[in-house]
Order: structure tokens, then C-alpha cells, then sequence
């Protein structure tokens, strides 16, 4: 047959990019090159996606599901397998309810068109208040305050890079992470056409990033003071009088006032000491940031995983406000992704609808902090977690405290993990039920279209078809949503439930494209395809370029975007929609909201403390890995991409110690001993370990990630450390003690 070309979107960060994947007579990929013809990414890959080829042909990688017998893992049927899995949650929840079971979604779930699609049914099924998700060790701020100040926490406004003048960045390294809750391919040409059309791109990091590197100006910053930095841009832009009298938000914004009043003690020269920016500098960037034609700030999982995450996500869309740069082009904007159902209208965004049990934690987004999954799996009594599913995550490494998070997932009753390896969390499952390889996989970004900086739509479909008998991503998630309800039988009774369902909804439905016809009709116009497909071909239709099951005969279609665009489908630049958007209780913007402004007592405390002396942490991101999950690919654990403690150079010099020692950091959770690598990237008083590693526990099969296995960041980290406002993790501006180990 000889070789063949495949082309499909990569599924391993954010960014989108098309794929052109070169295969051979038996399905192994053996070359991966950019797809020039993807009007989104042109060509554009990065050294993750080139290494598709050797993830999807991982020699470690499972192919069969896993059943513990005792302390060892064995390969076992699916029959089997699901068997297990049934008994085991059934017993569970006969014993001690359907609280005592817990779910864990993890980051690469985001990066699947299954996860999306399929976990939630999980948790319904179960019925359980016991979700966990990696959002709380990174994005929840994001959501919390986007749900307060615009009534949805998935209207995240995006940095429109293409337009904008002048980017101010916060807590973002994009060079290196190739963006977050902002897809953009080509991140770096992106930031090279603001420069090269006479624009400004400002970075704000205690690091001096490649990105830093590459924009205008970077400021250092001490790590968890955001917040001031960003009180002190507002409280410039109300004393100046450079507050922006926008046409487009005229009488769509409230508590402008009560913001003024808020911002009043935190002028530039009382939070220049704390953050270690001074006063100038911070009153020059405001008066750029509103003099600029075309403006955006972009805050990014630095400002989110630290004490006051979610003030800093809110102060990042006030400032976009405050110039007149939301929902502007060239501003900040709101994506519209082909799938979303424009008639759709979400209720108020609230927290605190329940509480964690040990420590009553808020509920937020229906999930609760997993800073304190520890807690509810140790601490005894009625609610105790005694059996838990985790889907495509590695909590074990990546928890605050993951040491004792480790130790607590031993003491389970029962485990099952959806994963392709047995790694530091997966070790400890009864059942580990593989999904099929990246290229037998289809490919649609349910989760991260809606965050792109065009509106933009692509499907892959599978290049290699299944083997017989071998489940699909899809209904290995199906299967266990009806396994966890206490029923069993075809997975795709789920889809045609959901199917039904949704198309009742939209026949009913003010505002829907369907409204008003018969839901056996449109069921019959579906796609012919997979179950999955169905859906979303479903999903398209109703959206907000969708045919509308006919009456838009140019409309799109999950055939037509398969058929005639498979290398994607631009759908045109961001455009204005705040309108479509809002869904607060008052219609309007909350600038101020009240839960906000009360947490803003924190920050005086603070201030009037003064800065603190302590040595403190920050993570790093690597260009060749994504969280932990990427480590057994040997081409990405080469070069830079090394588990250093990297701290300033006069720093180092006080401790006595030089490149190449080892260095002991410690907190009150735990300590690790690292490699020294001073640099002056790195701002005095900061060190920096990067996250994701630690591979060095028995019972993993990841051969090369063992083989390089560095150390785990978040022994150090602390899970009594949380942004109270979102619960989230705080894994940056962690106080630490760092020493040299004795030769």
C-alpha cells in the first residue's frame, strides 16, 4: 500500500494547530509536519505536536484494560474489566451512598472531543457532590470571575491578538505553554505582528520567560502581588482621569463608583514596595495602557494559582473595561464556537450551592477544591470517599501537597481511572481502562474553540480504524456513565437519550432555529455516522452557524465541515457580542461585585504588613512538556527541558552554593532536593521549580519518564493554601526554605 497522508488537529496543548501526519501500510505514524492548508494555524508546530508519532506509538502505552489482583496490575477483557467496575461501584455505593464516590477530571479530558462530551453523564449517574477537576489547580479564578461580573463562567474574553495595539501580559509565558484560555497557533508570530505593526507587548513575571524576552518590556514582579499591581493600573486610571467613556458599554456597566472608591488606598507608591515594581513604571503603563488606540490585558495561570487568583481575574477584565477595550475589536473579546447553542440563555452564576464535608469548602462551577480531596479521602465519619473515578488526570503529582494525596488514594476501597498509563494516580486503580491511541481517535475542540482568538471549527476523523472489539474513547466513557447509574448495555442508549432529549429541548425552545417542529424529524436528519458524531452533528446545527436542520440550507453541518473544509473552517474575526453574553441578574457588567470588594480587605491587610522577607516559589513552564503527561516521550525530555531549581545568582552566592549542587527546598509540607541552576531570569528572593515531574514511584510502567524522573514541586506545595474566593491551589509565592545538601 505504501505510505499515506492524514491530516488532523493535534490534541496536546491549546493551540489548535492542523496536523499532517505521514502513515505507512500499518497505521504508525512516521512523519508529523504542520498542515499549511489549516486557515488557523498555517503550517505552524511546535515540538510537542512533531512528537505525535511517538505518543500515539508509545511502547508503554496500555491497549487492554488493567485489573488489580493484590499489589499487581494485569492485563484483563473489557467484559472483565467493566465487570469489575460494576461490582466494585455498586458495593461502594450500597455500603456507604453515592457521596462515598468521587471524580477526578484531569487536564487532557479538555483536549478530547469524549471527555466533553461524556464525563458529566458520569457524574450525574453517580449522583455524587464529590467532584474534582484539575480547574482548581489552575483556571477556576477565571470562571468565578467571569461568573460574577458577567453572569457566565464560560464567557472568558480573549485577548484579540490580531487587532490589538498593545498587550499587557500577567502570569503567562505562552512561548513555552503555546497559550491557555486563549488557543492561539503561533502564539509567537502573533506577538511578533503586534511589534512588527508598531504595537507594544508588555509582560509582567518574576521570570524573565521567553516570552518576556521577546516583548517590549518585562517587568518583574514579586510573586502573589498581582493584585496590588493591578488596584494600583485602576486606581491611576480613576486619579488621572483616564477612565475611557466607551460608546459601546454607555449604560451597560455597574459600580464604577464603588470601584473608584475601592481603588482609592492603593496608589502606586504604597504597593511599590510590595511588589517590587516601582511607582513610575506602574503609572506610565496605565497611562499607555489608555492611550493606546487598541488595548487588551491578559492574565494567565500565574495571576490565577496564587492567594488572591480570583481578585487578579477580575482586575484583568476591569482594567479591559476601564479602557473601553471589551468586547472591541482589538480588545477583549468573546469567541462564538460553531457548536454552542445561540438560543440558549444560563441562569445567574452562584457558588456555595453545597460545601466540602471536612473543611466546607464552597462549592463553584459544581465541583469542589481539590485541595481538599485529601481531606474527604482521610478524615472518617459519614460522606468519606471510598471509591473514585479519575479521568485522564495524575493528581498524585499534580494536587497541592501531592504527597499526602498520594498516601491518602492507597487507603480506597475502590479506584477506576480512565488513562493510557499506569502512572503516579493510575497505580493506585483497581481498573485502569485505556482509551484508544490519538490516531484512532476522533478530534473536535469542544472546550477550546470557544476560547480562540478567531472563531474557527475543524473535525478530524479517526486516520486508523479500531481494532475489532476494542471500544472507543467514547464508549469506554458511555459504558461507565450506565455502570455507575447500576445499569449496563449499549453505550449508545446514553447518546440516543441525550439526542432526544436535547431535541426536544430545541423544538421547545424560545428562539431556537427548530422551534415549533417534530424532534422524530430532525432525529432522522442526524449524521450517519458514529453515536458521537451524531451529537455533534447535533450540536452544530443548532449553533450559531448551523443549517438549522434545513432551514438554512448554507449553513454548516458536521458533513459539510468533514467533506469540504478537512483542514478547518475559518469562520471569520471575533465580533462584538456582549449583548449575547450577559445573563447577570441586572443585565449589566458587575464592575464591583460585593464578594469581590469584601475580599479586597486581604489586600490592605497586606499592605499594611509590608513585604514579606521569606524566599518564595514559583512553577515553570517547558516548551516540550504539558503537566506530567507528556515525560515518556523521549524526544521531549531532552535539552532545556530539565527539573532545575533555578534562583538569582546573588541568591545563590548567599547560600554558597553554585550550578550543578544540590539545593534542599523546603516548606511545611514537605521538602525535595533539587539541582541549582542559578540565572538571572530569575528575580532576587524567587526560586523556581517547573511541575509536572516526580516519576519516580514503584508500580508505574513509564519507562522513560522513570528514567527522568526529577522531582515533584508540589511535595512543597500547600493544600491549606487556597484563593478563598474560587479554592483554588495556590502554587506560586509559596514561602520556602532553600539550603545547600552537604557534599
Amino acid at each position: 500500500m505504501g505510505d499515506r497522508t492524514a491530516f488532523r488537529t493535534c490534541p496536546l496543548c491549546e493551540a489548535l494547530c492542523g496536523l499532517e501526519l505521514t502513515l505507512d501500510d500499518v497505521g504508525t505514524v512516521t512523519r508529523v509536519r504542520g498542515d499549511e492548508k489549516d486557515p488557523f494555524s498555517m503550517g505552524f508546530i511546535c515540538p510537542k505536536g512533531a512528537t505525535l508519532g511517538s505518543l500515539d506509538g508509545d511502547p508503554d502505552r496500555l491497549a487492554e484494560p488493567l485489573v488489580r489482583g493484590g499489589e499487581e496490575h494485569a492485563p484483563a477483557g473489557w467484559d472483565e474489566a467493566f465487570e469489575t467496575v460494576r461490582k466494585g461501584l455498586s458495593d461502594v455505593i450500597a455500603r456507604h451512598g453515592r457521596d462515598s464516590v468521587a471524580v477526578y477530571i484531569g487536564n487532557p479530558t479538555a483536549h478530547s472531543i469524549a471527555g466533553p462530551l461524556y464525563a458529566g453523564a458520569i457524574v450525574k449517574a453517580i449522583g455524587t457532590r464529590n467532584l474534582f477537576t484539575a480547574s482548581t489547580a489552575d483556571q477556576m479564578p477565571k470562571h468565578v470571575s467571569c461568573g460574577h461580573m458577567f453572569g457566565d463562567p464560560l464567557a472568558i474574553p480573549v485577548p484579540d491578538l490580531d487587532r490589538t495595539d498593545h498587550l499587557l501580559m500577567l502570569g503567562a509565558n505562552p512561548l513555552e505553554s503555546n497559550g491557555s484560555l486563549c488557543s492561539a497557533p503561533d502564539f509567537p508570530g502573533r506577538l511578533k505582528a503586534i511589534r512588527a505593526r508598531g504595537g507594544k507587548v508588555v509582560v509582567v513575571d518574576p521570570r524573565r520567560t521567553r516570552t518576556a524576552a521577546l516583548a517590549d518590556e518585562h517587568m518583574f514582579i514579586r510573586p502573589g502581588t498581582d493584585a496590588f499591581l493591578l488596584m494600583a493600573l485602576v486606581h491611576t486610571l480613576f486619579a488621572e482621569d483616564l477612565v475611557a467613556s466607551a460608546e459601546h458599554l454607555d449604560g451597560r456597566v455597574n459600580g464604577l463608583d464603588d470601584l473608584r472608591a475601592l481603588a482609592v488606598d492603593f496608589a502606586p507608591e504604597r504597593v511599590a514596595e510590595v511588589t517590587g515594581v516601582e511607582a513610575g513604571t506602574i503609572r506610565r503603563t496605565a497611562r499607555e495602557l489608555a492611550a493606546a488606540d487598541r488595548a487588551a490585558v491578559y492574565g494567565r495561570i500565574g495571576t490565577c494559582t496564587q492567594a488572591y487568583g480570583t481578585l487578579n481575574s477580575w482586575l484583568v477584565d476591569v482594567l479591559n473595561v476601564l479602557t473601553g477595550n471589551l468586547d472591541r475589536p482589538g480588545g477583549a473579546m468573546f469567541p462564538l464556537p460553531a457548536h454552542a447553542p445561540a438560543y440558549r440563555r444560563k441562569k445567574p452564576f452562584t457558588t456555595g450551592r453545597w460545601r466540602s464535608r471536612v473543611r466546607e469548602l464552597p462549592e463553584v462551577n459544581g465541583e469542589l477544591p481539590v485541595a481538599t480531596l485529601a481531606d474527604e479521602l482521610e478524615t472518617p465519619g459519614e460522606g468519606q470517599i471510598k471509591a473514585l473515578i479519575t479521568i485522564g488526570g495524575n493528581p498524585a503529582l499534580s494536587a497541592p501537597n501531592a504527597a499526602r494525596l498520594d498516601r491518602a488514594l492507597a487507603g480506597l476501597e475502590f479506584m477506576v481511572s480512565v488513562d493510557p498509563y499506569l502512572n503516579e494516580t493510575t497505580r493506585h486503580a483497581t481498573v485502569v481502562l485505556p482509551p484508544p491511541r490519538p490516531v484512532q481517535t476522533p478530534h473536535y475542540d469542544i472546550a477550546l474553540v470557544g476560547l480562540a482568538v478567531r472563531n474557527y471549527a475543524r473535525y478530524s476523523p479517526p486516520v486508523v480504524p479500531l481494532p475489532d472489539g476494542r471500544p472507543s474513547e467514547s464508549e469506554v466513557l458511555a459504558r461507565l456513565a450506565l455502570l455507575a447509574s447500576g445499569t449496563d448495555g449499549d453505550p449508545a442508549a446514553l447518546d440516543e437519550m441525550i439526542i432526544s432529549s436535547t431535541l426536544a429541548k430545541a423544538a421547545a425552545a424560545e428562539g431556537s432555529p427548530v422551534r415549533g417542529r417534530d424532534p422524530e424529524e430532525l432525529r432522522k436528519m442526524l449524521d450517519s455516522g458514529t453515536p458521537t458524531e451524531q451529537r455533534l452533528d447535533m450540536m452544530l446545527r443548532l449553533g450559531p452557524y448551523g443549517d438549522g436542520f434545513g432551514a438554512d440550507p448554507s449553513g454548516l453541518t458536521l458533513t459539510k465541515l468533514r467533506t469540504e473544509h478537512p483542514h478547518g473552517l475559518d469562520l471569520g474575526a471575533l465580533e462584538p457580542r456582549l449583548d449575547d453574553v450577559l445573563c447577570t441578574t441586572s443585565g449589566r457588567v458587575e464592575l464591583c461585585p460585593s464578594t469581590f470588594a469584601a475580599d479586597v480587605d486581604r489586600l490592605h491587610s497586606a499592605l499594611s504588613d509590608g513585604p514579606s522577607s521569606a524566599m518564595v516559589l514559583i512553577g515553570r513552564r517547558h516548551l516540550r512538556s504539558n503537566n506530567s503527561w507528556l515525560h515518556n516521550v523521549p524526544e521531549l525530555v531532552r535539552g532545556s527541558n530539565t527539573c532545575t531549581l533555578q534562583l538569582n545568582p546573588a541568591d545563590a552566592d548567599r547560600l554558597g552554593v553554585t550550578a550543578g549542587d544540590s539545593v534542599r527546598v523546603a516548606s511545611r509540607t514537605g521538602a525535595v532536593e533539587a539541582i541549582a541552576e542559578p540565572t538571572d531570569t530569575v528575580m532576587p528572593g524567587v526560586v523556581s521549580l517547573p511541575h509536572g515531574w516526580g516519576h519516580d514511584r514503584p508500580g508505574t510502567r513509564t519507562e522513560v519518564a522513570h528514567r527522568h524522573a526529577g522531582v515533584n514541586v508540589n511535595v512543597v506545595t500547600d493544600e491549606q493554601e487556597i484563593d478563598p474566593l474560587s479554592g483554588n491551589a495556590v502554587f506560586n509565592g509559596v514561602p520556602v526554605t532553600v539550603e545547600p545538601v552537604p557534599r
